[in-house]
């Protein structure tokens, strides 16, 4: 199949084809999630004197967010190795491992002894297993990303990659879901065994992942590359060398939305169940709900990316982030159960929403195809060890600073969100672009020079 007249071959495409490639990373991503929230909001909940004990509240919850950054900090060692191999040996494949390791290293935290039990190895076997989780989650979503993307049409590819990003806000649901049903649990039973109980369950359901994902044809774009020996030998080199701007870019554009996500979505529960004293039903019912909207919005957000560019829509989400910076924390504070629903209903289904649901194909399009999954991997990545992963640690340290004031927490969304818009005022528009044309790198605006691969 040649890709010269991508968006037709698209469209030619069988129908069943597509839809069982977006089923797949739909699927695949809401199990990944599932894994990495599970862990930050045990992290949030229980992990701080379950596994430091020796430390104060304040310290043990810390550490605790310590380890669920050490995630962070993984991700880009994660999107290099699999970056590296889905673009030599394919998407399909390296999925299938991901997928694996991720399942395999959270239910290995539900069976994992406390401190009590095996001393200071708990904590350390805590952090190797986060960091195992990192490393999959690194190289899972942009290959998750790329069995849509190179399976459709270029007119609707926002529309379509958008699938495999609801696997964040479903991920969330489910995660949180099962938290909350052990949470209702004696507190007792809680800390002895019901915290291990959505861990083990992990298992279950990487085993259902893996089953729809062996059915899943490899990438009409790699299989291109394969016939016609064009697959870079290594791409990551390239990517570092020839296409520095776009990783740069991507790290950037990314700011706000890995930066915010993390506050809403983590930190808000021990903020509203510690400093705010809300019940933890309470914050808890409020980001499942927040999430069951934004399933809905993010779809609609990938379909205006389509009719309005990337862009317009990515700016949109990052300047909404901006000004509810300080709005999000005051509907908070008042502890009033509709007005939190309020401030995280509106925090993730518009404003997150609208920076994560272009960014599957905008990512994808930047890229030429022999790098594609290397580049936007590492740069998606790489922003979590700058953004997404401190945000928790850095809120923590700001209420401890001000003496229990969210004004440092708002300080860091309207900083993080000024640098995506910086960063997106200089990248280009990429709707409709052929995703199998190798381009001049580091061509970012004007006419480029464009070689078919």
């Amino acid at each position: 199949m040649t890709l010269h007249g991508e968006m037709t071959d698209a469209v030619t495409l069988p129908s069943h084809t597509l839809r069982r490639a977006r089923l797949s990373s739909l699927i695949g991503s809401v199990i990944e999630w599932y894994d990495f929230f599970i862990y930050g909001t045990a992290a949030a909940l229980v992990f701080g004197h379950l596994f430091f004990p020796n430390s104060s509240p304040l310290a043990g919850t810390m550490a605790s967010f310590g380890t669920f950054a050490i995630g962070f900090v993984a991700r880009p060692l994660g999107g290099i190795i699999f970056g590296h191999f889905g673009d030599r040996l394919g998407r399909r494949a390296v999925l299938v491992a991901t997928l694996s390791v991720m399942g395999l290293s959270t239910c290995l935290v539900g069976l994992l002894p406390t401190y009590t039990s095996i001393g200071i190895w708990a904590p350390i076997l805590l952090t190797l297993l986060r960091f195992a989780q990192g490393v999959a989650l690194g190289g899972e979503w942009g290959g998750a990303v790329l069995m849509v993307v190179e399976h459709a049409p270029a007119n609707r590819r926002g529309w379509h990659s958008a699938w495999p990003q609801m696997g964040v806000p479903l991920g969330l649901l489910v995660a949180t879901g099962v938290i909350a049903l052990v949470a209702a649990l004696s507190k007792g039973h809680f800390e002895t065994w019901g915290w291990r109980v959505p861990f083990l369950l992990s298992i279950v359901l990487v085993g259902v992942g893996l089953f729809i994902r062996l059915t899943v044809e490899e990438t009409p774009v790699f299989k291109d590359m394969t016939e016609k020996k064009t697959v870079t030998r290594y791409p990551v080199l390239e990517v570092m060398t020839r296409n520095k701007k776009r990783v740069l870019l991507t790290i950037g554009a990314r700011f706000a939305e890995n930066g915010s996500f993390f506050i809403f979505s983590v930190f808000s529960l021990t903020y509203a169940t510690q400093h705010l004293h809300v019940p933890r039903y309470v914050i808890l019912g409020a980001v499942v709900t927040g999430a069951i909207v934004t399933v809905f919005t993010i779809p609609l957000f990938g379909w205006l990316s389509d009719r309005f560019g990337r862009r317009p829509v990515f700016i949109g989400g990052v300047t909404f982030t901006l000004l509810f910076a300080f709005p999000f924390f005051w509907l908070l504070e008042t502890t009033q159960p509709l007005l939190i629903l309020l401030a995280l209903v509106l925090a993730l289904a518009i404003g997150w929403a609208a920076m994560y649901a272009p960014q599957a194909a905008y990512f994808s399009e930047l890229f030429e195809p022999q790098v594609r999954y290397s580049g936007m991997s590492i740069g998606a990545q790489l922003v979590a060890i700058f953004a997404g992963g401190p945000s928790p640690l850095i809120a923590t340290a700001g209420i401890a600073f001000s003496g229990g004031s969210s004004w440092p927490i708002s300080v860091w969304l309207v900083l993080v969100s000024v640098i995506s818009l910086i960063a997106l005022m200089l990248a280009p528009e990429t709707v409709g672009r052929d995703l199998g044309q190798r381009e001049d790198a580091d061509e970012m605006g004007g006419h480029r020079r464009v070689a078919h691969a």
